[in-house]
């Protein structure tokens, strides 16, 4: 099932753009950094590593080893026209041969509020995988390094969509992350389990979804 077909059946009307927390009714936001120094930024500080082992342990939760994922990759083109694919796919997928897989769509920007000119338009890459074929824990470290002034970094919006459980989890930087789902079950023993992780700011409206 090729992906806007996916959306179409599971997430209805769901325009794929952050804030995703807001625009679907079954969802969570987690808080991925906590005590923040803005004087540092570098690769060992407590912060930036409680960053990594959140997200990692929220995705590992999420997703098993064998679970189809799309991997969605928005890139942003202010020019005219993306040619070539990101680097993301080369460096955080683990067989190469997978790529002859990947699907580009020229789409309009996702963020017209932006363009007052309409003269954007966004990139989207998708790869349909397992998470057993992406090295996602340096993936996702790159993720959170995106405004931290760390490399690697990935600025481009990246969502794993989970076929298998019918889910959508986006890292938006190393402040938090929100997971989507079609049914509040799916997603209980995160929530439970994870607790304490949940974004007090939006914690009373994430439980009333689970009561």
């Amino acid at each position: 099932m090729i992906l806007n077909d996916y959306m179409t059946k599971y997430f209805p009307n769901l325009e794929l753009r952050p804030p995703l927390f807001y625009s679907w009714n079954i969802s969570i936001r987690f808080e991925l950094g906590v005590e923040h120094d803005s004087d540092d930024a570098y690769e060992n500080i407590p912060y930036i590593q409680g960053v990594y082992q959140r997200a990692i342990a929220l995705f590992n939760s999420l997703h098993s080893i064998n679970d189809e994922i799309y991997l969605v990759v928005d890139v942003n083109d202010h020019t005219n026209g993306i040619k070539s694919k990101p680097k993301i796919f080369n460096r955080y997928i683990k067989n190469k041969s997978l790529l002859y897989r990947l699907k580009q769509k020229t789409i309009p920007y996702v963020f017209p509020e932006d363009d007052e000119e309409g003269i954007y338009t966004t990139n989207r890459f998708t790869l349909k995988c397992k998470k057993s074929d992406l090295n996602y824990i340096t993936l996702l470290k790159a993720i959170c390094n995106q405004d931290m002034g760390i490399k690697p970094s990935v600025f481009h919006r990246v969502y794993f969509i989970n076929s298998n459980r019918k889910t959508i989890f986006h890292v938006y930087d190393d402040r938090g992350c929100d997971l989507l789902a079609t049914s509040p079950e799916t997603i209980r023993k995160i929530y439970e389990k994870y607790n304490d992780w949940i974004l007090d700011y939006d914690r009373s409206e994430i439980d009333k979804i689970f009561k």
